[in-house]
């Protein structure tokens, strides 16, 4: 019952949604002897089904607790509806539905994106779903938007030859991870006759053959009222929205042969197992890491096994205290261990993946794992860990649904697949019921050997010694002219009104305070769901390691939740697991980053968790030589990633060796760092007084207060905490070129650009408003509309300011085919010279700025994003009104600042160009 990032295949593989969190994602502890049913209510009260003349179904839900709402379409149609030589159409279409319709021949990203709308598609096995989240007001203009794309979308030669060569970037893309291939070929292994076994993203080979008509076909046959799932959350009241619903919709024609559509390719519901057990499928290609996969069949999401094995999965790879995670991670076999169900509309199947740690081999992790399994199917899970697998679950839905586009999606997801928006009740329902005799008999039926296919991806490269091209580096690329900017006045044309605008509710302020010890702490209390979310940051992050320690901040903050005095890393780990809370250490370059969640009654315990670990670690010898192993896996992937070596060879050559952004960890440094090492680090720079502690959530602020006395109370620091003054970096002379080979590799990475400026800039607010415009958004911006949309060079580009408490890198990102990556280049430096050259114009400066401080309000709507921005606000020095002001200094700037910004910003003479992948592909004869 579970929706697997992994399925889907969307426009920005950074927004994938996340609709319904799977066990192996979370951590959570302390064992209730009884687990209550979640009440389903909270997920379908107050829902309102409505069914249109022409079959189109429409869920309405009322949600007050912030001015937004969320818009969603859901088709009924994945890579599941595809046959023999047309793998990827679905996901073909979900592309052309940006192009633009009869009626609004333009790009659909700008319409959004003038909006304020935050949005995105994504393409699975047996939907295909579009969403948008706005500020209430324009309600009635995204309707209209998505209305009118399900019926006259622009499909035609121009849109199909452009997004083609789009979805071939993507699909390039997705070559470059060792896992997605062995995946491919597990799948095409274990489902040989039917769709499922199928990228869901498509082939190259088949994507290149795609005809017009052939699309516009798939299009009218699937793309109908009647085949689809109108969801619609958030602040707004219900008969008036039907009856803009019913104008709007209601005169939209049923088509399609539904004939065709409800045939379903049914494989078995009990697929017959092979007598013997297969051998395991080997790839042998140039990679980092040693893979496995195994998967095994399951019956559809409506069979009555479907929640015993979600709770099978949770036992299993439910966190640390899982089985797999203490068999394979804890042992040192593994460096990570997942597992999920895919419960869909056709029989699915269960997966679980391992990365190997350094030298060890996957027929080893293949027998621990099979001897697990074996011992799930003899013997009775035990009643502390059937409890905390399904409060791990239940949690899960709770801290998944805290804003309104996840219980749009919620809603749309059990509609669509299940057939039933009230299925999440009969699901949860029967959750809590799970008893260990129906976990081990599910167990035997679904992990048998004979059943399972399996996998393992063993490199052939030398680890992390990629080459080094001289290849263009001194080179000078082509002339290139870029198209004009669309002016948004043309563009305007086509956005429907808004209503009358809507006074925002007032955002509240956090109270701010600091304990004893110099704690700071920002509390803002939200009532609206039983749900807490924590964020901070320890001033100790990887500016203080040095060249030869580096990795030290890393491991420091990984090794955290290894040991106390009073708890080891197990019993620290069934604390926070058997309440379904987390909790998380995660080092970056300016600070450590903590992040918590759970339901609110688990508060206390979130908090003395934290104190206990942030004052009393010990980190044990033996879980420091696991986490290094770890950490030298993971240097390997990004050493073997185009986007992890591009940033840093990028970063290093910005940044001077004796700079603290130019450290990163390599295999010697990793190896370096000894016990002692951590806890010097430990005790120097983990103080009081260097850590800020943001929770907002349902909670009693006079409570809290007194809970945080009491955990921190004990913890004390000596002296002034040390501070790293970091000197400033100039601009490169001239232009520099790198090159860095991977072999193996499908797609080339590129990033551009050089050093920029902190977030107290006083150019930050015209910044934004320039990053928004040259490339903040790839479908909307300048950067995007040119070498995206118009010559099809890259599956996604974008700009950033990285301005934190020091000025970070100004870059551009965009991924692409090695055979165009010289050309997207010279676009790219094209627009930057005309950005320079002739700026922006006013129309295009009041779009951006409405377009960043509409989308803002959805921001606010997510009590996780508001935490975080509290504690951003407070840790970068700002004020604590900043929350609630930001949209007004973005109103604020002019149009002369922003001229001076460009002026300031753009520099491209000095550019640093870096690009790691394939290397050049250079025509035959050239």
């Amino acid at each position: 019952m579970k929706l697997r990032s992994y399925m889907f295949l969307g426009f920005f593989l950074s927004l994938l949604l996340s609709l319904l969190p799977f066990s192996s994602n979370f951590i959570n502890a302390a064992t209730p002897t009884v687990v209550a049913p979640v009440s389903a209510d909270s997920f379908t009260q107050g829902v309102k089904k409505t069914v249109l003349d022409n079959g189109l179904t429409v869920l309405t839900k009322e949600v007050h607790t912030a001015p937004v709402v969320s818009v969603q379409v859901w088709y009924k149609v994945g890579s599941r509806n595809e046959v023999k030589g047309e793998n990827g159409i679905s996901h073909q279409l979900e592309h052309l539905m940006f192009k633009g319709t009869t009626a609004r021949p333009v790009q659909f990203g700008r319409l959004f994106s003038a909006l304020g709308s935050q949005f995105n598609a994504f393409t699975s096995y047996d939907e295909t779903a579009y969403f948008g989240t706005v500020q209430r007001d324009r309600l009635e203009a995204l309707l209209t938007l998505e209305a009118d794309r399900m019926e006259n979308s622009l499909i035609g030669p121009e849109q199909l030859k452009s997004e083609k060569r789009v979805v071939i970037s993507e699909l390039q893309g997705y070559e470059n991870s060792p896992g997605y291939r062995l995946s491919r070929a597990v799948m095409r292994d274990a489902f040989p006759n039917r769709a499922y076994g199928l990228s869901v993203g498509g082939t190259k080979a088949d994507v290149e053959k795609f005809t017009v008509e052939q699309v516009r076909n798939y299009y009218q046959t699937y793309y109908s009222p009647d085949n689809a799932t109108l969801v619609i959350t958030g602040d707004f009241a219900t008969e008036p929205v039907l009856k803009v619903v019913k104008e709007t919709y209601g005169k939209l024609t049923k088509r399609g042969n539904e004939e065709k559509r409800t045939r379903e390719n049914v494989a078995p519901s009990s697929p017959v197992a092979p007598t013997t057990k297969k051998a395991p499928i080997v790839l042998k290609q140039p990679g980092s890491a040693a893979l496995l996969q195994a998967v095994y069949p399951l019956p559809d999401i409506k069979h009555p096994d479907v929640p015993a094995i979600d709770v099978m999965d949770a036992i299993l790879t439910g966190g640390r205290s899982s089985r797999l995670y203490q068999a394979l991670v804890e042992s040192g076999l593994a460096s990570s261990v997942s597992g999920g169900a895919a419960e869909l509309i056709e029989p699915g199947w269960y997966e679980i993946n391992a990365t190997a740690a350094p030298g060890q081999e996957l027929s080893k992790i293949a027998q621990v794992l099979q001897e697990s399994l074996g011992k799930l199917q003899q013997q009775p899970v035990t009643t502390e860990e059937l409890n905390r697998a399904k409060t791990q679950l239940q949690a899960s839905y709770i801290l998944g649904n805290q804003d309104i586009t996840s219980q749009a999606s919620q809603l749309g997801y059990n509609q669509t697949i299940a057939g039933d928006y009230h299925f999440i009740e009969q699901y949860l329902a029967a959750i809590a019921k799970v008893t260990p005799a129906q976990v081990q008999k599910v167990a035997k039926t679904y992990l048998n050997p004979a059943k399972q296919t399996i996998g393992f991806f063993e490199p052939t490269q030398p680890d992390g010694k990629p080459g080094t091209s001289s290849a263009g580096s001194g080179r000078t690329v082509e002339n290139f002219s870029p198209g004009k900017p669309v002016d948004p006045a043309e563009l305007a044309k086509y956005l429907p009104p808004a209503t009358s605008a809507t006074d925002s509710a007032k955002q509240s302020l956090p109270e701010e305070f600091t304990l004893n010890n110099g704690l700071r702490v920002l509390l803002l209390r939200d009532r609206s769901l039983p749900t807490i979310n924590l964020s901070g940051q320890i001033d100790a992050g990887t500016e203080f390691d040095g060249n030869q320690k580096a990795g030290l901040a890393n491991l420091t903050a990984a090794n955290l939740m290894n040991g106390t005095q009073t708890k080891n890393a197990l019993t620290l780990a069934k604390t926070l697991e058997d309440l379904g809370a987390d909790l998380s250490f995660s080092a970056s370059r300016e600070g450590v980053n903590v992040s918590g969640e759970g339901l609110s009654k688990n508060l206390p315990i979130l908090i003395q968790t934290l104190a206990d670990v942030l004052e009393n670690a010990t980190f044990p010898a033996d879980q420091l030589e696991l986490s290094r192993q770890r950490a030298l896996t993971s240097l390997k992937v990004q050493l073997d990633d185009p986007r992890g070596l591009g940033r840093q060879v990028f970063q290093q050559a910005i940044y001077p060796e004796n700079h603290p952004f130019h450290s990163f960890p390599t295999f010697e440094s990793l190896k370096s760092i000894s016990r002692d090492d951590l806890l010097g680090f430990y005790q120097k720079y983990y103080r009081p007084d260097s850590t800020t502690i943001a929770i907002v959530g349902d909670f009693d602020p006079v409570k809290v207060k007194t809970l945080l006395n009491q955990a921190f109370g004990t913890w004390q620091a000596t002296g002034k905490p040390p501070v790293l003054k970091i000197s400033s970096v100039p601009l490169p002379q001239t232009s520099t070129r790198l090159n860095k080979i991977i072999p193996g590799k499908a797609e080339a990475v590129t990033y551009i650009g050089y050093n920029g400026i902190s977030r107290k800039d006083p150019r930050y607010y015209a910044a934004l408003i320039l990053n928004q415009i040259l490339g903040g958004d790839t479908l909307s911006s300048r950067l995007g509309t040119e070498v995206r949309d118009r010559l099809g060079l890259t599956y996604g580009i974008y700009s950033g300011f990285a301005a934190g408490i020091n000025p970070g890198p100004f870059l551009i990102q965009m991924q692409t085919a090695p055979g165009d990556t010289q050309k997207a280049i010279a676009s790219t430096l094209a627009l930057l010279k005309q950005l320079r050259e002739q700026g922006v114009t006013e129309a295009e400066f009041n779009t951006a700025k409405r377009s960043l401080t509409n989308s803002y309000p959805v921001d606010l709507a997510n009590p996780s994003n508001v935490s975080s921005i509290i504690l951003d606000n407070a840790v970068l020095g700002l004020s604590r009104s900043e929350i609630r002001d930001f949209p007004q200094r973005i109103q604020a700037v002019t149009m002369a600042q922003m001229q001076q910004a460009i002026e300031d910003l753009i520099k491209p003479e000095n550019l640093v160009i870096v690009t790691a992948g394939p290397g050049e592909i250079v025509p035959k004869g050239g």
